[in-house]
Protein backbone atom coordinates (compact mmCIF):
# COMPACT_ATOMS: atom_id res chain seq x y z
CA UNK A 1 0.00 0.00 0.00
CA UNK A 2 2.63 2.70 1.20
CA UNK A 3 4.53 1.61 -2.16
CA UNK A 4 1.53 2.51 -4.27
CA UNK A 5 1.16 5.41 -3.01
CA UNK A 6 4.67 6.61 -3.01
CA UNK A 7 4.82 5.75 -7.21
CA UNK A 8 1.69 7.70 -7.45
CA UNK A 9 3.18 10.57 -5.63
CA UNK A 10 6.77 10.05 -7.39
CA UNK A 11 4.51 9.79 -10.85
CA UNK A 12 2.50 13.44 -10.10
CA UNK A 13 6.13 14.82 -8.85
CA UNK A 14 7.83 13.91 -12.20
CA UNK A 15 5.54 15.38 -14.19
CA UNK A 16 4.84 19.16 -12.66
CA UNK A 17 8.29 19.04 -12.48
CA UNK A 18 8.81 17.80 -16.48
CA UNK A 19 6.45 20.78 -17.20
CA UNK A 20 7.57 22.99 -15.25
CA UNK A 21 10.55 22.59 -16.75
CA UNK A 22 9.53 22.63 -20.26
CA UNK A 23 8.10 26.05 -20.08
CA UNK A 24 12.03 27.33 -19.22
CA UNK A 25 12.00 27.24 -23.32
CA UNK A 26 9.21 29.78 -23.38
CA UNK A 27 11.08 32.91 -22.46
CA UNK A 28 14.08 32.63 -24.44
CA UNK A 29 11.59 32.31 -27.01
CA UNK A 30 9.59 35.13 -26.26
CA UNK A 31 13.01 37.07 -25.78
CA UNK A 32 14.80 35.82 -29.40
CA UNK A 33 11.08 37.19 -30.84
CA UNK A 34 10.78 40.39 -28.62
CA UNK A 35 14.52 41.30 -29.97
CA UNK A 36 14.03 39.69 -33.48
CA UNK A 37 17.64 38.69 -32.35
CA UNK A 38 19.39 35.60 -31.49
CA UNK A 39 22.78 36.75 -31.69
CA UNK A 40 22.79 35.22 -27.47
CA UNK A 41 21.30 31.93 -28.31
CA UNK A 42 23.78 28.85 -28.67
CA UNK A 43 22.00 27.58 -31.84
CA UNK A 44 23.76 23.98 -31.48
CA UNK A 45 22.38 23.71 -27.90
CA UNK A 46 18.95 24.44 -28.95
CA UNK A 47 19.95 21.58 -31.46
CA UNK A 48 20.56 19.20 -28.69
CA UNK A 49 17.93 20.06 -26.66
CA UNK A 50 15.41 19.50 -29.33
CA UNK A 51 16.78 16.18 -30.58
CA UNK A 52 16.73 15.54 -26.85
CA UNK A 53 13.18 16.67 -25.46
CA UNK A 54 11.72 14.57 -29.12
CA UNK A 55 13.86 11.59 -28.23
CA UNK A 56 12.01 11.73 -24.68
CA UNK A 57 8.51 12.75 -26.29
CA UNK A 58 9.22 9.73 -28.63
CA UNK A 59 9.88 7.55 -25.86
CA UNK A 60 6.74 8.24 -23.39
CA UNK A 61 4.62 7.80 -26.56
CA UNK A 62 6.16 4.31 -27.55
CA UNK A 63 6.16 3.11 -23.84
CA UNK A 64 2.73 4.98 -22.59
CA UNK A 65 4.65 6.92 -20.37
CA UNK A 66 2.15 9.40 -19.57
CA UNK A 67 4.55 11.87 -17.35
CA UNK A 68 7.50 11.38 -19.88
CA UNK A 69 4.53 12.51 -22.76
CA UNK A 70 3.01 15.57 -21.02
CA UNK A 71 6.47 16.74 -19.10
CA UNK A 72 8.09 16.94 -22.94
CA UNK A 73 5.24 17.82 -25.08
CA UNK A 74 6.10 21.18 -23.94
CA UNK A 75 9.76 21.10 -24.31
CA UNK A 76 8.85 19.89 -27.27
CA UNK A 77 7.45 22.88 -28.55
CA UNK A 78 9.44 25.02 -26.76
CA UNK A 79 12.65 23.67 -27.92
CA UNK A 80 11.85 23.65 -31.36
CA UNK A 81 9.87 26.63 -31.03
CA UNK A 82 13.33 28.47 -29.25
CA UNK A 83 15.47 26.82 -32.24
CA UNK A 84 13.51 27.54 -35.63
CA UNK A 85 13.59 31.78 -34.61
CA UNK A 86 17.05 31.16 -33.50
CA UNK A 87 17.98 30.07 -36.91
CA UNK A 88 15.32 32.82 -38.60
CA UNK A 89 17.09 35.53 -36.16
CA UNK A 90 20.62 34.62 -37.09
CA UNK A 91 19.99 34.95 -40.99
CA UNK A 92 19.13 38.54 -40.65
Amino acid sequence: MVELIFSDVVKVVATVMGVIMSLGYYPQAYTVFKNKSSKDVSILAFVIFSLGTLTWFIYGLTFGDVPIIIGFVLGVIGSWLVLILAIYYNRK
